[in-house]
């Protein structure tokens, strides 16, 4: 389980000049801590999950009694976590006055470290991202791309101005190999060794006096969709994240399942044929990978870039994006059908880096590839849908470890609601 170590002092009083130091966020308590500090983060919960909520309907929604949500609603106010909306009038008595998350009452960073780009969000407290910064590459150098780290990360931070001191952690999301099948993109032993052997989150930690966590890139994706997306409501599902390399995660009774080595979900890896003693059969990677539009579209003479784009479903690099998806589509069934045969899964989960269109005819293509399938011994497949994100998922991902390990109510981080 991640956790953030940071307790940060009480916040200063209303009005109290900026000479008096940095206003930090109190720490909120968790299942270890007090009762009255938990039930903060059940309260906190509750709004980021329903929206703004009278005093009355937080207390029905959390079984605590008016008496205690008053209490809990002066504390968090006080912190400046809440904010009042207008008044709802036309009911007997007094009008109401709904109560939801202030967006600055909090902030997070997210950093999402890629083989074809590097994100940054500055995150708020309701999880919308407020500042984006990206960087293209061909594959990421060490030497220019900790620096870049560290020159955005604090570009960010400065640009909050007095706010900065409301910003609980960062998170980073990273391939676990980040030089893995370093054949398929060209690279030599020594760059993909180079990255496999630094400890990411231990650089970006040396960067700052910020609590860092880190997840796998498709993992913190999966986050990202189950606390934003579709999986509000969808209780499990397989989660298939489409870049430069495939990758996916796994949520099982709203909860992300990440395997005893965190690498649960770990589709890239799925052998496409069974291993006759003739050499390893082809991973799903090889078939359901940007990469492999890429060098579709590069043969051709085309920008490979286009893979990522709407360029992609226009000409002259249509023809060769659709017979990409039909291979794609067919290997993506395969997939499914071998999850669903295991997992039971009431739906699986698209998004990607892609083109929306892309992405859509991707979709469209898998349902028709699993049709040919027997689904003898087997519930009718898994609904197929398209992920509510997109190419910002696993940044967001990475900002939501800090935001969800202060105030989340579960010690389990990734609990949905």
């Amino acid at each position: 389980m991640l956790e953030t170590d940071a307790t940060p002092p009480p916040p200063a009083e209303a009005g109290e000049p900026a000479s008096a130091g940095p206003v930090r966020l109190r720490q909120r308590g968790s299942n270890h801590v007090g009762m009255r500090q938990f039930n903060e983060r059940v309260v906190l919960q509750a709004l980021r999950t329903h929206g703004s909520l009278a005093k009355a309907e937080i207390a029905r929604v959390t079984g605590l009694t008016a008496q205690t949500i008053g209490l809990i609603t002066a504390r968090l106010d006080e912190d400046h976590l809440l904010r009042r909306e207008a008044p709802v009038r036309g009911r007997v008595g007094q009008p109401s006055v709904p109560l939801g998350l202030n967006p600055d009452g909090a902030f997070a960073i997210g950093i999402k470290i890629g083989r074809r780009s590097a994100d940054w969000l500055l995150v708020d407290f309701t999880g919308q991202v407020r500042e984006r910064i990206v960087l293209d590459y061909a594959f990421p150098d060490i030497d220019v791309l900790l620096p870049a780290i560290r020159q955005h990360l604090h570009q960010l931070l400065d640009g909050l101005g007095p706010l900065r001191s409301r910003v609980v952690g960062v998170g980073v999301a990273a391939p676990f190999q980040l030089g893995g099948w370093h054949r398929m993109l060209g690279l030599t032993e020594a760059q993909s060794d180079a990255w496999n052997r630094i400890d990411l989150a231990e650089q970006v930690q040396q960067m700052t006096e910020l609590p860092v966590s880190f997840a796998k890139d498709t993992s913190a994706a999966c986050v990202a969709e189950l606390l934003h997306g579709r999986g509000h409501d969808i209780p499990s599902f397989l989660y298939l994240f489409l870049d430069t390399f495939i990758g996916g995660g796994l949520v099982l009774n709203s909860h992300l399942h990440r395997g005893l080595h965190g690498n649960a979900g770990a589709v890239a890896s799925l052998p496409l044929a069974v291993a006759q003693g003739e050499g390893a059969p082809a991973q799903l990677i090889s078939q359901a990978s940007l990469w492999d539009l890429e060098q579709r579209l590069r043969e051709h003479g085309l920008d490979p870039m286009a893979a990522y784009d709407q360029r992609a479903l226009q000409e002259p690099w249509a023809p060769h994006s659709r017979a990409w998806i039909a291979r794609a589509a067919t290997a993506l069934a395969h997939c499914i059908v071998s999850a669903t045969a295991f997992l039971d899964l009431d739906a699986v989960v698209l998004d990607g880096a892609a083109d929306p269109g892309v992405l859509q005819a991707l979709a469209d293509g898998v349902r028709a590839a699993l049709r040919a399938y027997s689904w003898e011994g087997l519930q009718a497949p898994p609904r197929l849908e398209l992920g509510g994100i997109g190419s910002d998922a696993r940044a967001l991902g990475g900002a939501l470890l800090p935001l969800h390990a202060c105030f989340a109510p579960d010690t389990e981080l990734f609990l949905k609601a």
